[in-house]
C-alpha cells in the first residue's frame, strides 16, 4: 500500500504547541522596533571599532616591511560585508514601520523582517568580539633572503660551523665574534650562516648582512641596515644621524633579528647605529668577523672564535678540488709536485683558491716544479699572488697603528721561515735597533714590546706559541713582499734567510747599502771577502756552518749596532775589526766554539747585550767586562768553564767586577762549583739580576742545600740543579720563625714569585722538593734521576704551613711536567688539583707511581696530553669514577 506512517496527537497538545509558535512570533513583532535600534547603535560601535583598527593597519605598515594580517584583512572584509546588509535592512525597516510595525496588517512580512534583523545583530555582536587584536600587522620577509649568497667551498669548517650555529642557537649568546688572518675563510663561513637561514625554522624576523670594511662610517652602516628594515629612500638616507637611529631602534627593538657585520677593522657602535644590543631578554643575535681579537673584545663578543688555517689534509682536499683531477693524472710526477705547491700555500684557504686556480692549465712537471720554486723564493711573482692573495692581507699591515709597530712586524722577516722567534729575542734585537730607547729599565722596555707582539698577534700577523712567535708561511710572503717591493724599502732589509746560498754569500751582497741584513740558515762556511756596507744596522749570519770569517770583514761597518753570529758550532776565533764596531749595542756569539774573548773588545763602550752561552769551549774572559758601563744583559750559561773564568784566584775579583756594572739586568749563570755559587750567594747585586742559574756538582757531598737566598728574586725564572748525589733535600731557612707567624712569611716574603722552569737531575738521595709549592708561576717541571725521591710535594713537611695551601695556589700556571727514572716516587700532590694550564705530562720509569693529583674537572680545555707506559697506565687509580674515561683520549703510549 506503499508508505503509510500515523500521528496521534491530542487536540490539547496540538492546540499547545500552535499557541507556543504564535506567541514567539507574536514577541518577535513587539521586539522589532527594539532590535532595530540595537542593531544601529551595534553596527556603529562595530565601525568605530573598524576604524579603530584601520588606523591601526595605517600605523603599523608605515614602519618598513609591516603588513597587515589575513586575519584582520578578512574581519575587515566581514565587516564591510555586514555593514551592507545592515544598512539595508535599517533602510527597509523605514518603510516596515510606516506599514504598521509590528502591528502591520502584513503580519508574516513583519515576522521575516524581524528574524533577518535578529540575525544580523547577532552577526555584529560576533564582529564585535572578534575585532580585538594584540596585533594588526606582521613582518614581511625581507627580500634579501629570497636567494643564497654565492660562497667558496667551505672545506674542512664544518665543525666551525656547527659551534658557531650552535651559539647562534643558544639563547644566553647574543653577540658571537670571529676572527683570524685575512683569507682565512671568515667571510665564506658568515655566507653560510646566512644562506642556512633560507633553510631551517627559525623566529628571526629580518636577517641583515653588512660588509662593513675599512672605511665605512655609522651613517653608511645605517643605510645599509635601513636598505634591508624598508628604509631606502634618499630622503631617509639624508636624515641626520640620530633620526635614523630612532627610526633603526624602533624597528629592530620591537622584532628578533640577526644581524651579520662582515670585515669589521675597528670597533663599530652598534647603539649610535641604532642596533639593540643582542642579548637573552630581546632574543636577538650579532654575529660579526674581523682580523682582530682586540675588535672582539671592544664589541663585547660573548664568543670569541678564532679561524686557523687547514691542515695539511684538509688544504690538499680543497687545493684538489680546484686543480682538478685531470690536471693531476696528466702525468705521474705531478701529484707530489702539487701537494708541494699546496704545502707552500700554508693551509690558506685564499692562498689554495688562487693558486689552485692558476696550476690547473699546467700540464708538465717542469711547470709545477716551476710554481715550487717561485712560490718559496719569490711568492709575489706567482699569478695571483701579488695582485689577488698579498693584497688582502696588506690590508692587516695597513691597520698597524704606528710606523714603529710596522716596522717591529717587519722585522720578523729577518728569521728564516717557520721559525720559532723567541720574544726574548724580539726585545733585545729592537733595543739593540734603538727602538725601545725610551726606557729607565728593561722592565718598562719589556712590557712594550710584549705589547708591540700583542698587537701583531691580535692581527693575526704572528701566531703565538708561548715564549716564541710564528710567523705564517703566507704572511711572511707578504711582509718580504712589503720590504723589498710595495713600500720601496729594499735599501733597509736584504733578506736571505735560509735559501741555501751555497758556501759563500753572493757578490751582489759585499757592496750593499742597506740597513738590515740576514743571512740565516743559509750554509754559509766562509766569508772570505770584506764587504762594504756603510749603513748596515744588524746583521744576522747565526745558524750557519761558518768555520771562519775574514780579517777586516767588519772594518767597513761604522754604524753596526745588532751583530749575531749565533749557532756557528765551528766557528773557533772572532776576527779582528770587531772592536771597531764602536756603535755595537747587542752581540750574539752563543754556540760558538771561540775560546776567548779579545782584550780589545773593551771599546765597545755602547754594548748592552752580551751572549757567551753554550760556548763549551770559552775559558777566557777579560776583567774589562767592567768597561761596558750601559751593559744590561750578560749570558754565560752552559758556557765553558765559568768557574775559572769568574772565580779564578780570588773568587770574589770578578763577582765584584761584575757588581761595577749598575745597569746589570739580566745575568744566566752555569756553574759546576757550590762554593762559586755560594760565593754568588753572598753578592745580592748579581742575585737579583740572575735569570737563570744552573747548578751541577758532581764531586760534592752535601746533604743539604739551603736555597732561601733565591726566594723573592722576580728576576729568577729558571733554576736547574744536577749531579748532587748525596743531596737530601733543598732547604728554606726560616730564621727561626715561630711557627704562629710562618704562614706569614710564607705568603709574604720566602716566595719564587719569578720562577717559571725547575729542572732537578742526577741528585739521587733528594727525596722531595716539597719548596716548589711556594713558586706559584711555574711553568715547566723536570724530574730525572732522583732514585729516592718519594714525594714531589710532602705535606707534612709543611707543618704549619699547610694552612696557607688555599691561598698558595699549587701549579696554578703549570704547563709541562716531566718525570723520569724516579723509582722510588709515590705521589706528586696528595690532592687532586685543577690545573687550569696544564698541556703535557710524561711520567717514564716511575713504576710505584699509581695516582695522579688529577680528577674529572682537571685541566678541563686544556687538550692534555699524557705520556707513559700502558702497563703503568693501565695500573693507575683515580680520584672519582668519570677520571679514567676522562683522560683516557689524553693517553699517549711512550715510545
Amino acid at each position: 500500500m506503499g508508505n503509510i506512517f500515523s500521528v496521534n496527537l491530542t487536540c490539547d497538545t496540538l492546540f499547545s504547541r500552535c499557541w507556543d509558535s504564535i506567541a514567539k512570533q507574536e514577541q518577535l513583532c513587539i521586539s522589532l522596533e527594539e532590535n532595530r535600534e540595537t542593531l544601529q547603535t551595534s553596527l556603529d560601535d562595530l565601525l568605530a571599532l573598524r576604524n579603530d583598527v584601520k588606523q591601526r593597519v595605517d600605523d603599523a605598515e608605515k614602519l618598513p616591511q609591516m603588513k597587515q594580517t589575513e586575519q584582520v584583512q578578512r574581519w575587515i572584509s566581514k565587516v564591510e560585508t555586514v555593514e551592507t546588509a545592515a544598512n539595508a535592512v535599517l533602510a527597509s525597516s523605514i518603510q516596515q514601520v510606516e506599514n504598521g510595525g509590528c502591528c502591520s496588517n502584513n503580519y508574516l512580512s513583519s515576522y521575516k523582517y524581524g528574524k533577518r534583523v535578529t540575525k544580523l545583530l547577532r552577526k555584529v555582536t560576533k564582529l564585535q568580539s572578534e575585532g580585538v587584536f594584540k596585533e594588526v600587522a606582521a613582518h614581511k620577509l625581507p627580500a634579501a633572503l629570497d636567494s643564497e649568497k654565492p660562497m667558496e667551498p667551505t672545506v674542512g669548517m664544518e665543525s666551525l660551523f656547527d659551534e658557531v650555529w650552535g651559539h647562534i642557537e643558544d639563547e644566553d649568546v647574543g653577540v658571537i665574534g670571529l676572527y683570524g688572518m685575512g683569507g682565512v675563510g671568515k667571510t665564506t663561513l658568515l655566507t653560510k650562516i646566512y644562506n642556512n637561514f633560507l633553510h631551517t625554522l627559525n623566529n628571526f624576523h629580518y636577517v641583515i648582512w653588512v660588509v662593513v670594511s675599512k672605511d665605512t662610517t655609522i651613517d653608511i652602516v645605517q643605510n645599509k641596515i635601513g636598505e634591508q628594515i624598508g628604509y631606502s629612500t634618499d630622503a631617509w638616507k639624508h636624515k641626520e644621524q640620530h633620526q635614523k637611529a630612532e627610526d633603526i631602534f624602533r624597528v629592530l627593538s620591537r622584532k628578533q633579528f640577526v644581524l651579520l657585520l662582515d670585515d669589521i677593522w675597528k670597533p663599530v657602535e652598534i647603539t649610535r647605529v641604532g642596533v639593540p644590543i643582542p642579548n637573552k631578554q630581546n632574543k636577538s643575535k650579532m654575529v660579526f668577523t674581523t682580523r682582530s681579537e682586540t675588535v672582539c673584545c671592544h664589541m663585547d663578543a660573548q664568543k670569541r672564535i678564532r679561524f686557523m688555517c687547514l691542515s695539511r689534509e684538509k688544504a690538499w682536499v680543497l687545493f684538489r678540488e680546484k686543480v682538478g683531477e685531470e690536471a693531476l693524472s696528466i702525468h705521474r710526477d705531478i701529484p707530489e709536485l702539487a701537494k708541494a705547491v699546496a704545502n707552500e700555500c700554508g693551509g690558506l684557504p685564499l692562498a689554495l683558491i688562487t693558486v689552485g686556480r692558476s696550476m690547473a692549465c699546467k700540464k708538465t712537471p717542469q711547470e709545477w716544479s716551476h710554481a715550487v720554486h717561485v712560490l718559496k723564493n719569490s711568492a709575489a711573482e706567482f699569478s695571483g699572488m701579488g695582485d689577488k692573495v698579498l693584497p688582502l692581507l696588506k690590508f692587516s699591515y695597513d691597520n698597524l697603528t704606528s710606523e714603529k709597530i710596522k716596522f717591529c712586524f717587519l722585522y720578523c722577516t729577518l728569521f728564516p721561515e717557520d721559525f720559532p722567534i723567541y720574544k726574548e729575542d724580539l726585545l733585545y734585537g729592537w733595543m739593540g735597533e734603538g727602538l725601545l730607547d725610551g726606557y729607565s729599565s728593561i722592565d718598562q722596555a719589556q712590557n712594550e714590546s710584549y705589547d708591540i707582539i700583542g698587537t701583531l698577534v691580535n692581527l693575526c700577523l704572528l701566531e703565538a706559541d708561548g715564549a716564541c712567535v710564528k710567523m705564517h708561511d703566507v704572511i711572511r710572503d707578504m711582509a718580504l713582499w712589503l720590504a723589498c717591493d710595495v713600500e720601496k724599502i729594499n735599501q733597509r732589509f736584504v733578506l736571505h734567510a735560509s735559501l741555501k746560498l751555497s758556501e759563500a754569500i753572493p757578490d751582489t751582497i759585499t757592496k750593499w747599502s742597506g740597513k738590515r741584513m740576514s743571512l740565516m740558515c743559509s750554509g754559509i762556511v766562509w766569508l772570505d771577502a770584506a764587504p762594504k756596507c756603510p749603513n748596515l744596522l744588524t746583521l744576522f749570519l747565526g745558524r750557519n756552518n761558518l768555520k771562519s770569517i775574514v780579517r777586516g770583514f767588519f772594518d767597513q761597518m761604522p754604524a753596526l749596532r745588532v751583530l749575531d753570529l749565533s749557532g756557528n758550532p765551528n766557528l773557533a776565533e772572532l776576527p779582528s775589526g770587531v772592536q771597531y764596531l764602536v756603535s755595537l749595542q747587542h752581540l750574539n756569539l752563543s754556540g760558538t766554539r771561540i775560546r776567548a774573548i779579545p782584550e780589545d773588545l773593551k771599546t765597545l763602550v755602547k754594548l748592552k747585550y752580551l751572549n757567551l752561552e753554550h760556548m763549551l769551549e770559552l775559558d777566557y774572559l777579560p776583567q774589562y767586562i767592567i768597561y761596558f758601563p750601559v751593559l744590561r744583559v750578560l749570558r754565560m750559561l752552559n758556557s765553558g768553564s765559568v768557574d775559572r773564568i769568574l772565580f779564578c784566584g780570588d773568587k770574589k775579583a770578578m763577582v765584584a767586577n761584575l757588581c761595577i756594572l749598575e745597569r746589570l739586568y739580566v745575568f744566566t749563570l752555569s756553574t759546576e762549583s757550590t762554593s762559586c755559587f755560594q760565593t754568588l750567594f753572598n753578592s745580592d747585586s748579581l742575585l737579583t739580576c740572575t735569570q737563570s742559574l744552573h747548578i751541577n756538582d758532581g764531586n760534592n757531598q752535601l746533604s743539604s742545600l739551603d736555597i732561601t737566598n733565591l726566594g723573592n728574586r722576580k728576576n729568577l725564572h729558571s733554576l736547574c740543579i744536577s749531579n748532587y748525589p748525596k743531596l737530601e733535600q733543598l732547604e728554606i731557612n726560616w730564621a727561626g720563625a715561630a711557627a704562629s707567624t710562618m704562614n706569614s712569611r710564607v705568603r709574604n716574603q720566602t716566595r719564587f714569585l719569578g720562577l717559571q722552569v725547575v729542572s732537578v737531575s742526577k741528585c739521587t738521595d733528594l727525596k722531595d722538593l716539597t719548596w716548589l709549592i711556594f713558586a706559584p708561576r711555574l711553568i715547566h717541571v723536570n724530574v730525572t734521576v732522583c732514585y729516592k725521591m718519594e714525594k714531589v710535594i710532602d705535606l707534612e713537611k709543611l707543618g704549619g704551613v699547610a694552612n696557607a695551601l688555599d691561598e698558595l695556589n699549587p701549579f696554578a700556571e703549570l704547563t709541562f711536567l716531566n718525570l723520569k727514572h724516579l723509582p722510588a716516587l709515590k705521589s706528586i700532590y696528595e690532592n687532586a688539583l685543577p690545573f687550569p694550564c696544564l698541556k703535557e705530562v710524561k711520567i717514564a720509569s716511575c713504576p710505584a707511581l699509581k695516582r695522579l693529583p688529577l680528577n674529572s674537572s682537571s685541566a678541563r680545555g686544556c687538550n692534555l696530553v699524557i705520556e707513559g707506559g700502558e702497563e703503568w697506565w693501565n695500573a693507575l687509580e683515580w680520584g672519582d669514577e668519570l677520571a679514567p674515561n676522562v683522560f683516557l683520549p689524553s693517553f699517549r703510549t711512550r715510545n
